[in-house]
């Protein structure tokens, strides 16, 4: 990813770090200058008390005739511009009491941009009661503008509807690896009119590993395809399995042995707090496959971003023991297929 690109997604505040073996999400440091804020505020609102006690006037006589022409303007700027300013400071305060709150990220990062959204409309409130001196009016020609805007942007809206169903029904979080409409990745941003997918897999890809692209699409999306979540009741697991292909005469029970012993030593090695849990347990089935001989299929619990690496760590471990032993574990070649 391109320098400017990365800049644009530093508001997700998540940078997904990619090993061999796994993954992780860290998170940008965030300034929130809640006392700039509180100071400007207390700026615009002394200046609005400096024009309301007429103290201008009193300093400059000579002024004070040409000065009330523009005093009430003055005055209702800076009276608008601290109404803002309080707003912001309000909005800041808000995301330091959700970003250090004990949430998951995905639900902190929804948290902020739903303040962020409320605090804006708050803000184009202030400005239209500033530009209308008449709030009926400017209520009619706010309604006006909004009819026609509903059938010019129809898509955006709908996107926009979709970001809303996102925030409220989550099906998916920031961090989450997700698969939707035949695209599949990892969720870095939500934005209110599309989301942003840092790809895995991918066209050129036989496996999932970050592709290296980045696929944004509409939010409205999600209110009519299936959004596949990587991250369900299991997480922070997903199943996944692997095939070993063996002759009809091989040793199953011997097979099965090596396959799960592989699995579990991989996982109790990564995963020593789930050590000895029933539900993280390997398991191994067998299955004729089509070109007539036998697969031995271990399927195993793996963290999304994890898939690729597990499996050879898997296989690593498994085929060493079932070649050295070769009575026991024939393998499909020449004429024994």
């Amino acid at each position: 990813m391109h320098f400017a690109s990365d800049f644009r997604y530093r508001e997700a505040y998540t940078v997904f770090i990619h090993t061999g073996q796994s993954g992780r999400i860290m998170t940008r440091s965030k300034k929130y200058r809640i006392w700039e804020g509180a100071l400007l505020a207390l700026l615009f609102l002394v200046i609005y008390y400096v024009l309301e006690l007429g103290l201008v006037a009193r300093l400059q006589p000579d002024f004070a005739a040409q000065w009330q022409h523009y005093a009430p303007w003055v005055k209702r700027l800076s009276l608008a511009l601290f109404s803002i300013m309080v707003i912001v400071l309000a909005g800041r305060l808000m995301e330091r009491l959700i970003d250090r709150a004990g949430d998951s990220h995905g639900v902190r990062y929804n948290l902020v941009r739903v303040t962020r959204l409320t605090k804006y409309v708050l803000i184009a409130i202030v400005i239209i009661a500033f530009a209308f001196q008449n709030l009926y009016a400017a209520a009619v020609s706010f309604g006006l503008i909004s009819l026609v805007l509903g059938f010019a942007l129809q898509a955006p809206i709908t996107s926009f509807i979709g970001w809303l169903y996102i925030v409220f029904r989550r099906p998916y979080h920031v961090g989450d690896r997700i698969q939707i409409d035949g695209m599949r990745g990892d969720v870095i941003e939500i934005g209110y009119l599309d989301t942003t997918l840092r790809e895995c897999n991918g066209v050129y890809l036989g496996n999932d590993r970050a592709s290296g692209r980045i696929i944004r699409f509409p939010n409205a999306t999600v209110l009519k395809s299936e959004a596949i979540n990587y991250s369900g009741p299991f997480k922070p697991y997903i199943w996944n399995e692997t095939p070993v292909q063996i002759a009809y005469t091989s040793d199953l029970d011997f097979v099965e042995a090596c396959l799960r012993k592989a699995a579990d030593d991989d996982f109790a090695e990564q995963h020593a707090d789930h050590e000895g849990d029933q539900e993280t347990a390997s398991a191994v089935y067998f299955r004729v496959n089509s070109y007539a001989w036998l697969e031995a299929v271990v399927s195993y619990p793996v963290k999304p971003l994890d898939t690729t690496g597990r499996r050879n760590r898997i296989l690593r471990r498994a085929l060493p023991a079932l070649n050295s032993e070769p009575d026991k574990v024939q393998f499909p070649q020449g004429a024994q297929r």
